[in-house]
């Protein structure tokens, strides 16, 4: 007897065929349709969750100067969000000089053993003015990952850019509006405005931010200890904040 195949299986099968069921979905694919599903179910609890699911507030920067966002989920129905992980760990290697890896793993000695501990650093934007940043830990490295990514959503925030650099007459939002500062414990990062076409002249791991952000041109600067990458990105989000000072 000759074995159908997979196309004759759905010509006959009433039921309609689910690519997540039978394994011919990309990872990104289904977590793209794992999002829809429950943004679909999705039950606000808060007064400002209510507003958004019934469409009475559209706006996200109305959203991020009046209110305190609670719910992932309203971040997720008023803009569509990219993400990226930072690398923040270590891998284990002789003399302490491992590879840069995206976990960072601590050990808790107790009576039992060595109790694991994953963490990881999240940023989210929309490359068009709103990013945000989270750090999540969890004993696996999948609940940190999602936790992480929920409190970026919750952490966003809005920034101005324009064009600031002396060396640029364009009128597009292409860089800073100003030159900013921010600091993180030992760690200072400055951003300066540069003119179109100059990038991002800045560490590997802010680039991640200020791309998400909506930035492709900007001088940077970093002083103190700079592979403390918690530190570093943070002092990064504090002097992308400070550009909502600028008036046009």
């Amino acid at each position: 007897m000759e074995k159908k195949s997979n196309q004759q299986y759905r010509k006959n099968s009433r039921a309609p065929f689910d690519r997540r069921k039978h394994g011919e979905m990309s990872y990104a694919e289904k977590r793209e349709a794992d999002k829809v599903d429950k943004l679909s179910s999705w039950v606000p609890k808060t007064k400002l969750g209510k507003l958004v699911k019934a469409k009475k507030i559209t706006n996200i920067d109305e959203v991020i100067e009046k209110y305190k966002i609670l719910e992932s989920e309203i971040v997720d129905l008023l803009i569509k969000l990219k993400e990226d992980i930072l690398n923040i760990g270590q891998a284990k290697g002789k003399f302490g000089g491992g590879k840069r890896r995206i976990w960072r793993q601590t050990q808790k000695k107790t009576k039992e053993g060595k109790v694991a501990t994953f963490s990881t650093m999240v940023v989210v934007g929309d490359e068009n003015g709103h990013v945000g940043l989270g750090y999540g830990r969890a004993k696996e490295t999948l609940p940190a990952r999602e936790k992480s990514l929920k409190k970026a959503k919750l952490n966003i925030i809005k920034i101005e850019r324009g064009c600031g650099s002396f060396d640029c007459a364009c009128s597009e939002s292409h860089t800073v509006p100003l030159k900013v500062e921010g600091k993180c414990g030992s760690t200072r990062v400055i951003l300066t405005p540069a003119p179109q076409g100059t990038g991002l002249a800045i560490g590997d791991e802010l680039k991640k931010i200020l791309k998400l952000a909506g930035i492709t041109d900007v001088y940077g600067k970093t002083f103190g200890h700079k592979r403390t990458t918690l530190n570093l990105a943070k002092a990064c989000m504090i002097a992308l904040k400070k550009t909502t000072q600028f008036e046009k």
